[in-house]
Parts: C-alpha cells; sequence; structure tokens
C-alpha cells in the first residue's frame, strides 16, 4: 500500500528574538553581518515552561483545524525531538491524552535531529505499508534553545524553535516514493549535549570560553561548525546521487530541491556543488531560523503556499548523528 502526504501545518513560539535582538548582546556583530551569513532576521523562542510537547499539540491542533482533519481517524503518533518532557513516560503518549486520541492509537518517540523529518516518514510509510496504520500523525518538535549557552551567539544566530505537524496516509497530495538512509556514530562528539542522560547526568560545570569568546560546556549544546560542514559536504552529493538512483531519476527530473534549512551559507554552498539552479532550491529560514527536525516540513507548507511543490521534489535531511535521509515526494498538486 503507498503512503501519502496528506496536510502540513506548523506552530512558532511567540517570543522573537530579531538580530536587533542579538546584536546588542553581541556589539562585536551587526545586523548586516548575521543576515549575510547565516540568512535569518529572527527566530522564535520557547517560553520557559513551553516544551516540546506543548509545541507539538498546538502543532496538532493547527492541522486539525486547518486541514478539516477528524482526530478520530488518528491512528499512530510519531514524535521526533531531541528535547523531551521526560526520560519516561513517552512524550508521544502524553500527546494523545492532550488531543483526545483514541486510546487503540500507537504512539512512539524517536529521537533524531536534522534528518528527523525524513527517517519520520520512513518510519510513518512502513506503518502503512505494513497495515499497522492508515493516520500516521508524524510530529517534529524542538526546543534548541534551552540546550543552547547564553553567550553562544554562533549557535544562538542559527537555531530557532518549533513544531510540525505531518499527516500520512493512504491518500494525499504527495506519494512518499524509496529512501536512502545513513548513519555515522563516530561524528557523535561534533554535535552534542553531553549533560542529561544517564551518561553524564549531572551538570559539569566546566565552562570555558575560547580565544574569540565562545562558550565550551558538557552542560550545554556543542556543536564544532567545522566538522559537521565536512561532513555535510561529503555526504549531501552522495545522498542526492543515491536517492535519485533508487528512484530511477535524474536531478532533471526534481522540479524542487527542499533541504534541511540549516544557514544560508551551507545551503548555498551544497546547490553550487550539486550544481542545482537557485529556481529550483527552496530556501525558507529567514523567519524562523534552523528549527532541526521541522525545517523541512515547515519548507514544504510554505513551498506549496507558494504553488513550487509540483511533480517529483527531494528532500533530504543531514546533522547530528551523524545522521542523513533522503526521499522523493511526487506531487500531485
Amino acid at each position: 500500500m503507498k503512503a501519502y502526504i496528506k496536510a502540513i501545518s506548523y506552530y512558532l513560539p511567540e517570543k522573537v528574538i530579531t538580530n536587533e535582538d542579538l546584536v546588542k548582546e553581541f556589539p562585536e556583530w551587526t545586523v548586516e553581518k548575521v543576515a549575510s551569513k547565516v540568512g535569518v532576521h529572527e527566530r522564535h523562542i520557547a517560553s520557559e515552561n513551553e516544551t516540546a510537547s506543548d509545541m507539538a499539540t498546538r502543532a496538532s491542533e493547527k492541522l486539525f483545524a486547518e486541514h478539516g482533519i477528524d482526530r478520530s481517524t488518528i491512528d499512530f503518533v510519531l514524535l521526533c525531538t531531541q528535547s523531551p518532557d521526560y526520560f519516561l513516560p513517552t512524550s508521544a503518549c502524553l500527546i494523545q491524552n492532550r488531543l483526545g486520541l483514541s486510546t487503540s492509537c500507537g504512539a512512539l518517540d524517536f529521537n533524531l535531529g536534522c534528518s528527523g523529518f525524513v527517517y519520520g516518514l520512513s518510519l510513518a510509510k512502513g506503518l502503512i505499508a505494513g497495515g499497522i496504520a492508515k493516520n500516521v500523525l508524524l510530529l517534529t518538535a524542538e526546543t534548541y534553545s534551552k540546550h543552547i549557552h547564553p553567550k553562544d551567539k554562533g549557535n544562538r544566530t542559527i537555531f530557532g524553535d518549533a513544531s510540525a505537524a505531518t499527516l500520512v496516509s493512504t491518500e494525499g497530495f504527495a506519494s512518499i516514493e524509496d529512501f536512502t538512509l545513513g548513519t555515522d556514530g563516530r561524528g557523535a562528539e561534533n554535535l552534542i549535549v553531553r549533560k542529561g542522560g544517564l551518561r553524564q547526568p549531572k551538570a559539569l560545570n566546566d565552562l570555558s570560553f575560547d580565544e574569540s569568546g565562545n562558550p565550551d560546556s558538557s552542560d550545554h549544546l556543542y556543536m564544532n561548525g567545522g566538522e559537521i560542514f565536512n561532513f555535510t559536504s561529503e555526504a549531501v552529493p552522495v545522498l542526492v546521487e543515491q536517492v535519485l538512483e533508487k528512484n530511477h531519476l535524474s536531478t532533471d527530473d526534481i522540479g524542487l530541491f527542499v533541504f534541511h534549512q540549516a544557514n544560508k551559507y551551507m545551503m548555498n554552498y551544497l546547490r553550487k556543488l550539486i550544481d542545482i539552479e537557485p529556481e529550483r532550491f527552496y530556501f525558507f529560514l529567514e523567519n524562523v531560523g534552523n528549527t532541526v527536525s521541522s525545517t523541512i516540513p515547515i519548507a514544504l507548507y510554505e513551498a506549496q503556499k507558494e504553488g513550487k511543490l509540483k511533480g517529483n521534489v527531494l528532500i533530504a535531511g543531514f546533522g547530528v548523528g551523524y545522521s542523513w535521509g533522503a526521499t522523493v515526494l511526487k506531487s500531485s498538486l
């Protein structure tokens, strides 16, 4: 049985941090420098008591209202997050209850970052193909802002908080075709939050600053930007080539490429490296930032509004893990 994307909605927290706000905290930077390098003008930040499950619930309610979805038809909830409410219970179980979904509904969390939406589609497709579910609510929700040190100007310019709700069903506007997925755990140390899990449950309080004033702390998000860039440059062109081959397509057969919206510089570099024309490469991060697992569904939502989801759409996610994945969506729009 084929699986389709039927509908997408997303939620952004109310609090907004603009480049002007950040420059007040980091006067050595300028608004123009942040905008030109990162491509982000503002980002939404979860409030102190707002969690990933709160945002995923709000995105789901928007999905039901915006697209006229009957919640009683949902028979599985998949939540992708790296900032769950608790170790246990599973946040997807909390969401099932808050949304008033049937108790015959399956629910589980999975922990992935920027490849999470693509992996989630693969899981949802498997549930439908196996006859286990007919309507899968795929949720992506992240509050990376809670992991970032206040003095970490690099990561604070890039990341924003958001959630997206995608209904994967037996019918819809885009069929989900074949996948290429990959993992290389050797890169784990290059994008990591060490504190909080059972390996390192207590704060290490080992904060230090490099010569540029950037914080390095086991208790907060650490990203080795250079190594992440090198990984992406090597993995993504191969990923695109492999997923095209798997779907018996060429680059010319793709109407739109929707990559994980990491930052403007990296995306432009990848676009040129793979030789994709600007008009076939979609950007949507100026007013939301890098929202981790939600960047692709948010971009798909906006591209659909603009009438750009036509024919074959190649989506690709890549990042923390290392983890990467891609598939082709065949749009009927």
